[in-house]
């Protein structure tokens, strides 16, 4: 497994490890409360935080087990990566869409906040596995 790869299965775990406690949080929260008025701002910030700082510490321990094979990057991973950020980004562009609509609409700031979370980790699944299916496959015939 190339050093890339191993990056996009760091990236593709801590985006769903943090989105899912997240969710955990939240929920568990508004078990007295309904849901639109827990308290989600700090867990949201502390997720986004947390998987940031974990993405960035998974990345240097890719990078120092992986040191001897190098950390050298050719064209197919730059065109994998391409791939995987253009399939990806089509979630980001959908929960902006969805963010207007919802603001429009003049629905709680709980939902909207959440919408675009929600993407936001779509788009990093989306793109990994596609990235991840793109190393996996003969890449040359896409």
């Amino acid at each position: 497994m190339s050093y890339e790869e191993r990056n996009i299965w760091v990236f593709l775990v801590v985006a769903v490890t943090f989105y899912t406690a997240y969710v955990v949080v939240v929920l568990s929260r508004a078990r007295d409360v309904p849901l639109t008025e827990v308290d989600y701002a700090a867990p949201l910030l502390w997720s986004i935080g947390g998987a940031i700082v974990a993405g960035i510490v998974g990345s240097i321990g890719v990078g120092l087990a992986n040191r001897r094979d190098g950390h050298l990057t050719d064209q197919r991973d730059k065109e994998i990566n391409r791939l995987g950020e253009r399939t990806g980004n089509s979630f980001v562009v959908i929960g902006s869409l969805a963010a207007m609509v919802l603001a429009l609409l003049e629905a709680d700031w709980f939902w909207i906040a959440n919408v675009v979370y929600l993407c936001f980790v779509l788009s990093a699944i989306l793109g990994s596995v596609t990235k991840l299916v793109a190393y996996r496959r003969d890449f040359s015939t896409w």
